[in-house]
């Protein structure tokens, strides 16, 4: 199966581009060849989203509000056929990508009260006879350049509030996992968007390059590894546009002494394990306060022994494979570093086979204690199954960990103890704060991002982050009756 760009509202066939393989994760056999973007066909999308600008800005907020609300019921009817798609070819297991819907689903049901997120300010006779307001207009052409591991909750982070805003818009999603953004610009034509506003590109470097340096994409949005990140960030900025790159993660979740057990357990495997540990916000880290580290450690231990793992559609699994064989050998890699430098493996889930898929593209929930932060395994993002846990003595020592990390993306407390939670919600140096919550992903109505590497840009994602990035503020100034004689001198009112 051929899987190909979408422009204009349709299907755009490039029988001479290069293709990529498309694997089913579970299988390991591939099920597609994407084509991979020229430079011309790039220009060519963005040429159709600069062409549907005009008529799309000038349409009224509340009639492009209505697109979107008709875009929210049409996923909500195809919600188990888009939950298909990402465990096709992500590997997530199916109740699991169903949530990435629904928290994609989130953004497109705040951009449907755009009439009332995209009021200025008005000021009525700020000196005689004199004016003044503000308005927010979009930018133009935006692009967002997207992760494999939310095929569909990160793109509707941008593309849904940046088309409310007014904006016509570029995708360009990974190529491991294309075709749920063909399926979502499907939905977006049904719901009555006008052909051109929404365009998908596929593609590698040779797309994203062409993006950067086009001259008429505005804004760049991103979610990736901080090295692409600070590239795509260095890059589009230095081509004027505004840019917005959300980088990588080592999340940790700080468990205290009078932490209830059993909870943080529970807590803890979903937030390490779920989706693989594919996920920019996943715990990566567990961090033992005195003296409850043996008792978490051994509990821990039981529970990543009998993880429920298969393909994404079995009901009953609770962890699918990785996204690609080579993404597999990378994790696996970390894991014998981690060996190397005198961590302790207590699980090891690099031999795990799961019957009737010896070709997927499986690891086992992999567990490591006694882990320092000189090893690569604390300070890299491994992005798989991997859970590393630190000891520390006391409060103070697991703040200071947290804070001297590189990433500051997502963080959590475990904690009976009020007064600590304060002092770390308030003390610590990162972006998102989870409280007894271990995976602290901000409804849409307020803005994920994260701080330090995590970000590069001045804007969060979704939410009145998300209006202020597409959209640029105009102050006008207006008098009716007019005074004769040039004035040489600042204007000043009152």
């Amino acid at each position: 199966m051929n899987i190909n760009h979408w422009i204009e509202g349709a299907i755009v066939d490039q029988p001479d581009a290069p293709r990529a393989p498309v694997f089913n994760p579970a299988t390991g056999q591939a099920t597609g060849q994407v084509a991979l973007a020229t430079n011309d066909v790039v220009a060519h999308a963005v040429a159709a989203a600069k062409q549907a600008f005009p008529d799309w800005a000038a349409t009224s907020p509340l009639r492009r509000a209505r697109v979107m609300f008709r875009f929210k019921q049409l996923i909500e009817e195809n919600h188990d056929r888009l939950a298909e798609c990402i465990t096709r070819e992500h590997g997530k297991v199916f109740g699991d990508a169903k949530g990435e819907v629904v928290r994609g689903l989130e953004v497109v049901e705040y951009a449907c009260g755009i009439p009332e997120v995209l009021k200025g300010e008005f000021t009525e006779q700020i000196a005689g006879g004199i004016d003044a307001w503000t308005t927010r207009q979009p930018l133009g052409v935006c692009a967002g350049i997207t992760p494999f591991n939310f095929p569909a909750m990160v793109p509707m982070w941008m593309f849904p509030m940046a088309i409310a805003c007014g904006n016509t818009f570029v995708l360009k999603p990974s190529e491991r996992d294309p075709s749920t953004s063909l399926l979502l610009a499907e939905l977006l034509r049904q719901a009555g968007l006008p052909d051109g506003v929404f365009n998908v590109v596929h593609g590698d470097k040779v797309a994203v390059d062409a993006l950067l340096h086009h001259a008429d994409v505005k804004a760049v949005s991103f979610v990736g590894s901080t090295p692409i990140a600070r590239y795509i960030y260095g890059t589009g900025c230095a081509n004027g546009k505004r840019v917005q790159a959300l980088g990588g993660a080592k999340n940790h979740m700080v468990v205290m002494p009078d932490a209830p057990l059993n909870a943080t357990v529970d807590a803890l495997m979903g937030a390490a394990y779920g989706s693989a540990g594919e996920r920019c916000m996943a715990i990566s880290v567990a961090v033992a306060v005195g003296d409850i580290a043996d008792a978490l450690v051994e509990r821990l231990a039981a529970r990543v022994r009998t993880l429920r793992i298969d393909h994404g559609m079995n009901p009953d699994a609770e962890m699918g494979p990785v996204v690609t064989a080579a993404h597999r050998d990378r994790i696996v890699g970390y894991i014998d570093d981690g060996m190397r430098e005198g961590a302790t493996l207590v699980v090891d889930g690099r031999r795990l086979a799961v019957p009737g898929h010896e070709h997927g593209f499986f690891l086992g929930g992999t567990l490591f204690d006694h882990v320092t932060p000189a090893m690569k395994i604390y300070r890299e993002e491994i992005f798989g199954p991997v859970l590393c846990v630190v000891r520390v003595p006391d409060f103070d020592a697991a703040l200071s960990l947290v804070n001297e990390h590189e990433f500051g993306n997502g963080t959590a407390i475990f904690t009976a103890d009020g007064l600590a939670a304060r002092e770390f919600a308030h003390r610590v140096e990162v972006g998102m704060v989870g409280v007894n919550v271990p995976i602290p992903v901000p409804m849409a109505f307020h803005s994920f991002g994260g701080w330090k590497s995590s970000l590069f840009g001045d804007h969060h994602a979704h939410g009145p982050e998300a209006v202020r990035f597409y959209t640029r503020q105009k102050a006008v100034t207006q008098r009716w009756l007019m005074h004769e004689g040039a004035q040489f001198t600042m204007p000043t009112h009152g």
